[in-house]
């Protein structure tokens, strides 16, 4: 197992985050990175790398809300809502909300810098499959998986299993399945792909009508055009055991084999488990080995990257035992 790491991820470091009417230290804050791969070396997980050096852009967003006097971090606080134009306002307020799905997430100094840096170790963690090996842990963070084709939100800029799914079928597969175990919808990888036949997305999640994202992630929602039959969704209620998610999953795993991927790319969230702060699943801690065991029973390379888990020093713990299961 290779795990795909960067100390840029702590160039974001948000300092507020608007949960349930209040400004509130983010949960999603750079220890998390750091105690997983601190569970994944205690584990046996040590071949750990940095990413490969790839692209990176001018940022201006950071720049723009400087420039405009702005003391605070970038936060968007006006939507594009139904029935509204789809122009984007040159006000660096009105363009941050234009392409915002949520008010969750600000933007700070380093952001962008961290969200390339994320994305590498997805790209090299696709890139040690196209190599011949079965298995790549990417430690990205900032998470990924609700940034859409033109949207950011619930703390994700670049979707990184997106971005690995593509760079493996650039590089030679016909088909390759993303597979979001994150208790969160994966709205923003069904965007990038539901019009695509070959890239088959399954997400497991909280019911959107009591959880975020809340506008997507419903049962009927099977993908359009050359993508129909290609996104297959899985929304529980709360307080979802184990035994109801894993019969998910196994159903998940075998229309993703029907489909014929040629690998899997997990994005991985822990925050399924019985304690995250801000989910409300069942999950324990031994359930994830189990988890592991299941998507590795499907015969595919994997490369997984890092997406939610909150607020708890078990999210370590979590990572590591789906990384052992992947490789029982």
């Amino acid at each position: 197992m290779r795990v795909i790491y960067s100390e840029d991820h702590k160039l974001r470091d948000a300092r507020t985050e608007l949960y349930a009417g209040q400004l509130v230290t983010p949960f999603e804050a750079p220890f998390r990175a750091e105690w997983i791969l601190a569970a994944v070396k205690e584990a046996g997980f040590a071949d750990v790398a940095a990413p490969d050096a790839h692209g990176l852009e001018a940022a201006t967003v950071w720049d723009r809300w400087v420039a405009a006097g702005f003391e605070g971090e970038a936060i968007a606080n006006s939507f594009p809502v139904r029935r509204t134009s789809h122009r984007v306002p040159d006000n660096i307020v009105g363009a941050i909300g234009h392409y915002a799905n949520a008010a969750d997430t600000s933007i700070t100094k380093g952001s962008y810098e961290a969200a390339i840096a994320s994305m590498r170790c997805a790209i090299t963690g696709a890139d040690w499959l196209n190599a011949g090996n079965r298995f790549a842990f990417a430690l990205c963070r900032p998470p990924g998986h609700h940034a859409g084709i033109d949207l950011f939100g619930g703390y994700c800029f670049i979707n990184n299993a997106g971005v690995a799914a593509q760079r493996l079928i650039e590089h030679g597969a016909k088909k390759i399945a993303v597979l979001d175990v994150d208790f969160h919808h994966g709205n923003g990888t069904q965007d990038l792909f539901y019009h695509r036949g070959d890239v088959f997305t399954a997400s497991l999640h909280g019911d959107p009508m009591f959880a975020f994202p809340y506008f997507l992630g419903h049962a009927d929602e099977e993908g359009e055009g050359q993508g129909t039959g290609s996104n297959r969704n899985y929304p529980m209620p709360p307080h979802t055991p184990w035994q109801v998610w894993s019969s998910a999953l196994a159903d998940a795993l075998a229309r993703i084999k029907a489909f014929g991927a040629e690998a899997i790319v997990v994005a991985l969230g822990v925050d399924t488990f019985e304690r995250d702060p801000i989910s409300f699943f069942q999950l324990k801690s031994e359930d994830f080995i189990r988890m592991g065991e299941m998507i590795s029973a499907a015969g595919l390379p994997v490369v997984t990257c890092m997406e939610g888990g909150y607020g708890v020093p078990e999210i370590g713990l979590n990572v590591a035992n789906v990384l052992k299961g992947l490789e029982a």
